[in-house]
């Protein structure tokens, strides 16, 4: 039995068009990017689009299927892993919403609506390290971000890193997980740089 895909927010915001495609494929940099599964990378992630995001990417090609108020694309990105479109009601409002479920397990998608709106529901605005560090990552320019390769310690190789300016040593790369609260601060955004923090449940 496998276990299902953590599901998980990462950017903070509304993405526009050209943010919402360079999250289609974040992971397009990772070092043996035919060897490993996009399952374990890509399904489970969601964002926030625009409704004309959401109109366009309907519009782009007949859908896989549709279910109410969401639908699959037909172009599977790897596997069983392919794009679901939602539009919810969340607090009065309807949003639009992008997340990659894998559709081997019946389940995924319905998991990933509950996961959207009680995420978003939240009465206060606020994020987990871990959104903190995806969100970091999914609005860095490729030429700033990578995968630790051959050059790094074996245990670090595949994990992802980014530029960060060392202050005397300059700009260096480092494991993204390895920053310090500090430092995540310092990558952060102004509007997002104060937000509470979320205990993970």
């Amino acid at each position: 039995m496998t276990t299902a895909p953590a599901i998980r927010k990462v950017f903070q915001g509304v993405a526009d068009r050209h943010q919402m495609y360079r999250m289609f494929d974040r992971h397009a940099g990772r070092t043996k990017r035919n060897a490993d599964d996009a399952r374990t990378l890509y399904a489970g992630e969601w964002f926030e689009i625009g409704e004309a995001e959401h109109d366009y990417m309907f519009a782009v090609e007949a859908p896989l299927w549709i279910r109410g108020s969401m639908f699959a694309l037909r172009q599977f990105l790897d596997g069983s892993v392919t794009s679901v479109f939602f539009a919810l009601r969340i607090d009065d409002a309807i949003r639009y919403f992008h997340g990659y479920c894998d559709l081997s397990d019946d389940a995924s998608v319905e998991r990933m609506r509950l996961a959207i709106i009680e995420r978003e529901m939240r009465p206060v605005r606020a994020m987990t390290r871990e959104e903190r560090l995806d969100h970091i990552w999914s609005s860095t320019a490729e030429l700033y971000r990578g995968y630790a390769d051959g050059r790094w310690p074996y245990a670090s190789r595949g994990q992802r890193t980014v530029l960060f300016f060392g202050g005397k040593l300059g700009s260096v790369q480092r494991l993204l997980d390895s920053l310090t609260d500090e430092e995540v601060v310092a990558k952060l955004p102004v509007h997002l740089r104060y937000l509470p923090d979320v205990v993970a449940a």
